[in-house]
């Protein structure tokens, strides 16, 4: 009993600190700024403590869920485009001798040490019309004269994934590297091909943390605002862009945490169908 009871306060012990920021600067905040979605914004903005369910039959309207429908649409491209990508380039780094595994490994994590707004930026003097991309293809004869590259949902959709395929690769690069490489060879003992043996054995065990990476890509899709702005030029609206414009243009804060709830929602939703399909795998 009484190393059982020591077994936790060790727990309390090393976890406490990290619960208590994370209760401080994450939870309390959340429930504050959630809690204002039940009042109505004063008439020069801020929050008005009168109880009221506006926000909500406002956050019916079609032009909001056109907004919510549409961040959908390119976050769940932007995920699948990633897994698409991120999949065999984790293998294929896996796979690699350590030399150059470390190496690949680096560059994967490259963009990470530069700003993001900064290589955002970068994207729109790639892209721009006297920019690298045009006078590539003009110089190689494929066009004749600058595309109109930039400030359309195509280019939107190329910036958040090149912001987040590393999120998708690095899990996925975890997993395949923990695989015991002796399931893989009974398998092929057994007769398998190397297809068959990668749908059989590789991919329902590496499901879970291809899982993870999709979540950790698709909620800063759903909700970045700094692509949409830069790369879409405005065009392109997200629910990002919408929560931002609510809290600081037109102030309008309750009906700004009501739009912060679709996030909320959505990332909880995730969260919970990646934990029943882990379980799930595991049992399996």
């Amino acid at each position: 009993m009484s190393r059982g009871r020591g077994s936790n306060l060790a727990r309390l012990i090393f976890l406490g600190p990290g619960l208590i920021m994370l209760t401080l600067l994450a939870v309390v905040p959340m429930l504050l700024m959630l809690s204002t979605m039940f009042f109505r914004r004063g008439r020069f903005g801020g929050v008005v403590y009168e109880f009221t369910t506006a926000n909500f039959s406002r956050l019916f309207q079609p032009l909001y869920l056109n907004v919510i429908q549409d961040s959908l649409v390119v976050a769940g491209v932007v995920t699948v485009l990633a897994l698409l990508i991120g999949y065999p380039t984790a293998y294929a780094i896996a796979q690699l001798p350590p030399k150059w595994k470390t190496i690949a490994l680096l560059a994967v994590m490259l963009p990470f040490w530069t700003n993001f707004l900064i290589r955002m930026y970068a994207w729109t003097i790639l892209l721009s019309g006297p920019g690298l991309v045009n006078e590539a293809l003009t110089g190689i004869g494929l066009i004749d004269k600058p595309l109109e590259l930039l400030y359309t949902r195509g280019t939107v959709v190329v910036g958040l994934l090149y912001g987040y395929l590393s999120l998708m690769i690095l899990p996925i690069y975890s997993a395949v590297e923990r695989l015991d490489p002796r399931l893989r060879e009974a398998s092929a003992n057994l007769g398998a091909s190397p297809v068959r043996t990668f749908f059989s054995v590789t991919l329902p065990l590496t499901l879970p943390s291809a899982l993870i990476g999709a979540v950790l890509v698709f909620v800063p899709s759903f909700g970045n605002f700094v692509v949409p702005e830069i790369l879409g030029g405005g065009k392109a609206i997200m629910v990002g862009n919408l929560i931002r414009d609510q809290f600081l243009k037109a102030r309008d804060w309750p009906f700004g945490a009501t739009i912060a709830l679709v996030m909320v929602v959505v990332t909880v939703v995730l969260l919970l169908a990646q934990a029943v399909v882990s379980r799930r795998t595991r049992s399996a």
